[in-house]
């Protein structure tokens, strides 16, 4: 098969090397920030550790949590507040969920990030670089997010992405495994996939904590043409 589908760090550490291109999907929210950031000409290094020294070392902007946010540093990783902000040149966004993805990604081939945002756009480019073919596997990972106990908690919001994308692939050669198949489904099958978004566990989460704003900039579904590909050992918007 040419088309691959996995969920979280061991999975994508599994599919990885074995393709010619990852797609790391995190909706809520690594991917979709990264979008916005690229979108403005800026370029994102994915970390999942030593972000704080990377930043200090190479005078790049840590985004911070949304408590630590002032007015001096308004850069938070929720891609609403990302978008207020004034952009860095090169904002570091750590995320213990999709950066890590990303960056262990990145010992294989090609890695891509995409969100419902820019689905329609990611698989474009894929199939028009002939990705998801016999001479190049494609691997698409959902992120998910983590259970107090550090293991793998499914998220719907990241199947969804990963499911948009999946959906949109083109190519007459594209061949996807059982798992993509299966992975496609939930997408096709969503009556209205902007309400579960906003319903989903970590949805209504950000709607408790009163930020309903990073929801809504997520569910903005192919608002973007930007794809952001790891180039240098930073995420920028393909040429």
């Amino acid at each position: 098969m040419t088309v691959s589908f996995g969920r979280g760090p061991v999975e994508a550490r599994t599919l990885a090397p074995a393709a010619a291109c990852a797609v790391v999907v995190d909706v809520l929210s690594f991917t979709a920030s990264v979008g916005v950031a690229v979108e403005g000409g800026t370029a994102v290094p994915p970390y999942r550790r030593r972000a704080a020294a990377y930043a200090r070392e190479t005078d790049a902007v840590l985004a911070v949590g949304r408590s630590e946010a002032t007015g001096a540093h308004p850069w938070t990783l929720p891609p609403a507040a990302l978008r207020a902000a004034p952009r860095p040149p090169r904002p570091v966004l750590p995320s213990p969920n999709g950066s890590t993805i990303a960056a262990e990604a990145a010992s294989g081939g090609a890695v891509v990030v995409a969100s419902l945002r820019n689905r329609s756009a990611v698989a474009r480019r894929l199939t028009d670089r002939g990705y998801g073919t016999g001479d190049r596997p494609l691997a698409v990972v959902a992120a998910g997010e983590r259970w107090p106990d550090g293991s793998l908690r499914p998220a719907l919001e990241d199947l969804l992405g990963a499911g948009a994308v999946l959906s949109a692939l083109g190519g007459p050669h594209t061949r996807m495994n059982p798992e993509a198949t299966a992975a496609a489904t939930p997408w096709a099958a969503a009556e209205d996939p902007v309400a579960a978004l906003h319903g989903c566990g970590p949805g209504r989460e950000l709607y408790e904590y009163g930020f309903p704003q990073d929801v809504a900039v997520t569910a903005e579904i192919d608002s973007s043409t930007a794809v952001p590909v790891l180039v240098d050992g930073a995420f920028q918007e393909a040429r």
